[in-house]
């Protein structure tokens, strides 16, 4: 598809428009154009300029002027060269150069061995994953990396709850899950002896050093034991996301670094020692002091991320590191920053935090039908059975069933996480989230199985997608069913539309106009079905017009696929 965008701006330069005081956009509705310049110049008579040569372009159909709007209309030979150029181009339909050499990394999702993957994981993942893939679409040499707590008093605590409930530790052959919820147990077991009991807590302290220190034999050999469970099955997991990492770092890497970098600048005065402990005093900043060495020598969370920063930037002299979590560490993150940037002032210009909302439940409940908290993990669990009774009638293999169930509920759940901003909170409604009718991830995944099936139908048929135009009219390219104008329907222009919406998505980080899009896309190509008979029998009047109209059904499961990958969400063929 030609740079239709680029020659606008070029022939409306040849007219005497000053472009850059104009903005290019999509109207909101289509009856005003294709694309709308906005004019800021008040002082400037627009409607006296000639367009003339913009018109004499093959790509432009009309030019309208409507006070400070200049409104374009494309010509169906835009629209053609559109859905050949879909066709052509396949997955790589809509992406860009725009970040063509630059080198990013994402850090997300972060779980802790020895806790549950909870829903903040889960929510930092979905919108990781997102921001990665749509910088990846523009061309970035993208990587991902986790960052995990493999060390800290959340491990003592975990380690202490695994020996007090050792009768109760799963053999070695019990499957991951049941491990993982074994730690999970052990790890609330030791939190609130530590909170509770006077005595546990100062086991616990002790315990915490000894892990640090790798002095006692049994606990390296619980600690290995549960670090290898945790991460094993938080793989299992990523899987199930789609998610394939790049880099690992672990506490226990970074806390050393750290270490090394707050001893230097304490002699440099970033740092300052108190009541025993290093801190980064804030307050002169507008922000607030922060622990990076405890009382006991031990670094916090804080002086483990300088290292994370310095290790990070070892793999590659990245352009950008991006790092996700959930917005009740925005605080926190600015502090890092301000510090990181008097220990490597490039690194700390280099990063960038982006906070994510909270999810949370319609029923106001964060508890399952059992009572147990819902995790990451049990969501999903709970979604996919919800699915399963959806399509458990349906004419499917017992193994499209199952793959099809794990599709759609995590389609469903990344759905209601991208649908909105990154930074405010989600409220996840189960019945809403699976709905087949609109505003859900299956709704998406259901226009593009029923737009696989119109293909695999057209196949059966002997029909080949063409987009040469036949049929009474030589000049039909709408798709409209109802119609020989030729006038481009509703569903060819939303396709124009792809490319500009990921490339702003990806400027803002904005994943929601990529879901906003997609499920106005699918309620076009819903809205083309029910009223075109796309694979018309042979002798009727619209049999000449099908070849056309599979091009175009085509051409929408190109973008609604390429679009659903930009989110992390599978594509079924079938559902």
């Amino acid at each position: 598809m030609k740079n239709i965008k680029e020659t606008i701006k070029k022939e409306l330069k040849k007219s005497g428009v000053d472009i850059d005081g104009a903005i290019l956009s999509h109207p909101k509705d289509l009856k005003n154009g294709d694309f709308s310049f906005f004019v800021k110049d008040k002082t400037a008579d627009i409607s006296a300029f000639s367009f003339a040569e913009l018109k004499k372009n093959k790509y432009i159909k009309n030019v309208v002027v409507v006070g400070q709007f200049i409104n374009i209309y494309l010509s169906d030979t835009f629209f053609s060269e559109l859905i050949e150029d879909i066709l052509k181009s396949g997955a790589d339909f809509g992406k860009n150069s725009t970040r063509k050499g630059e080198r990013i990394i994402f850090e997300y999702t972060d779980p802790n061995p020895f806790k549950e993957f909870h829903i903040g994981h889960l929510m930092s993942n979905t919108i990781g994953e997102s921001f990665a893939r749509i910088t990846e679409w523009s061309g970035a040499i993208v990587k991902r990396a986790n960052y995990q707590g493999d060390v800290g008093l959340h491990v003592a605590k975990a380690i202490w709850g695994m020996k007090e409930l050792s009768g109760e530790m799963p053999h070695t052959q019990e499957d991951l899950t049941k491990k993982s919820a074994f730690l999970g147990r052990a790890y609330v077991h030791g939190s609130c002896a530590y909170n509770e009991d006077e005595s546990a807590k100062k086991e616990i302290d002790v315990l915490n050093k000894t892990i640090y220190e790798k002095s006692d034999p049994k606990v390296v050999e619980l600690y290995d034991w549960g670090r290898k469970v945790s991460l094993d099955h938080f793989e299992d997991i990523y899987a199930k996301l789609g998610t394939k990492f790049d880099y690992y770092f672990f506490e226990s890497e970074t806390a050393p670094r750290g270490l090394f970098i707050v001893e230097e600048f304490l002699s440099k005065n970033v740092f300052e020692k108190s009541d025993g402990a290093i801190v980064f005093k804030g307050e002169q900043y507008g922000l607030h002091t922060r622990v990076f060495v405890n009382s006991q020598g031990l670094p916090t969370y804080e002086t483990k991320e300088l290292g994370l920063s310095k290790m990070k930037f070892e793999k590659t002299d990245f352009d950008l590191s991006v790092v996700v979590t959930a917005n009740e560490q925005n605080e926190y993150y600015k502090v890092i920053l301000k510090a990181l940037e008097f220990v490597d002032a490039e690194i700390a210009n280099k990063t960038r935090h982006i906070g994510h909302g909270m999810l949370r439940f319609s029923s106001g409940k964060m508890s399952s039908r059992t009572g147990n908290v819902i995790t990451g993990e049990s969501l999903i669990v709970d979604v996919e059975k919800l699915v399963y009774e959806k399509i458990k009638d349906r004419e499917l293999s017992d193994t499209e069933k199952t793959d099809i169930m794990s599709q759609v509920a995590v389609g469903a759940i990344k759905y209601s996480i991208l649908r909105q901003s990154s930074g405010k909170d989600i409220i996840f409604d189960f019945e809403k989230s699976l709905s087949f009718e609109g505003d859900s991830g299956p709704y998406l995944q259901y226009a593009h199985a029923r737009a696989c099936s119109i293909l695999r139908k057209a196949k059966e048929a002997g029909i080949s997608a063409s987009v040469k135009k036949t049929g009474k009219s030589d000049d039909d390219t709408s798709g409209a069913g109802d119609t020989d104008a030729d006038t481009a329907g509703e569903l060819e222009k939303m396709l124009a539309k792809f490319a500009d919406i990921t490339e702003r998505a990806k400027k803002e980080f904005a994943p929601q106009l990529i879901v906003t899009y997609l499920t106005e896309l699918a309620g076009s190509f819903n809205s083309y079905y029910a009223n075109t008979p796309i694979i018309a029998e042979s002798g009727t009047e619209n049999h000449a017009k099908s070849p056309y109209r599979v091009a175009l059904t085509h051409a929408f499961k190109i973008v609604m696929q390429n679009g659903l990958w930009l989110l992390g969400i599978e594509a079924p063929e079938k559902m």
